[in-house]
């Protein structure tokens, strides 16, 4: 999710000082990824370096309030009519362990799989069974924190079921027949050797 297109998209809706995007934030996010208000004045300041915000003067209790651009209404426009791309990464911090481990001799990927299962069902059944705590409950803010915990709830079970589906896949391999030894030939591209070098 996009802190900086999220701050603009509230700020269009008109000046907000600091502390105030923070609520405003949480409550359209379902305060399920709350953030810290060093955070939120990072980013007004490069929104402001970038043209998208402009500072405004203090009131008398000291609060500066933000107001956005025309460049960063243009901004907040694109962005809720583009769609998320989400990027195939093999960056997936479990796809890489899980990986890894199965192509290590002498792991037992079963007992790495089974630890990782019983966290994510863990995940899962705290999801299943988070209820709303907030106010105005049939409310705006409680349809914001459905719709983002939803999403975290259909993420768990496809990670659980996906761990069915590893455990499966490597099922069907024999013995050590996914392991891979340490190659013996040597990349072509490395640091050179320093010369010298005592």
């Amino acid at each position: 999710m996009s802190v900086r297109q999220s701050l603009l998209a509230i700020l269009d809706q008109g000046p907000c000082y600091g502390y105030q995007l923070k609520h405003e934030y949480d409550r359209r996010t379902g305060a399920t990824s709350s953030l810290n208000v060093g955070q939120i004045y990072n980013t007004l300041e490069r929104l402001e370096r970038d043209g998208l915000v402009r500072r405004g003067e203090a009131d008398e209790r000291g609060h500066v309030y933000w107001q956005i651009t025309d460049d960063g209404s243009l901004e907040v426009a694109r962005w809720l009519a583009s769609p998320v791309i989400r990027r195939n990464t093999t960056r997936d911090e479990l796809a890489v362990k899980l990986a890894v481990a199965a192509t290590l001799p002498g792991i037992d990927v079963a007992a790495v799989i089974r630890t990782q299962r019983a966290e994510s069902q863990a995940q899962l059944h705290t999801l299943q069974q988070a209820r709303y705590a907030g106010e105005n409950a049939g409310g705006a803010e409680e349809l914001a924190w459905t719709l983002v915990m939803d999403s975290m709830l259909f993420a768990a079970e496809a990670e659980t079921r996906w761990l069915d589906h590893v455990e499966e896949r490597l099922s069907q391999r024999p013995g050590t027949a996914a392991s891979l030894a340490l190659a013996t030939e040597r990349p072509k591209r490395g640091r050179p050797a320093r010369i010298g070098a005592a």
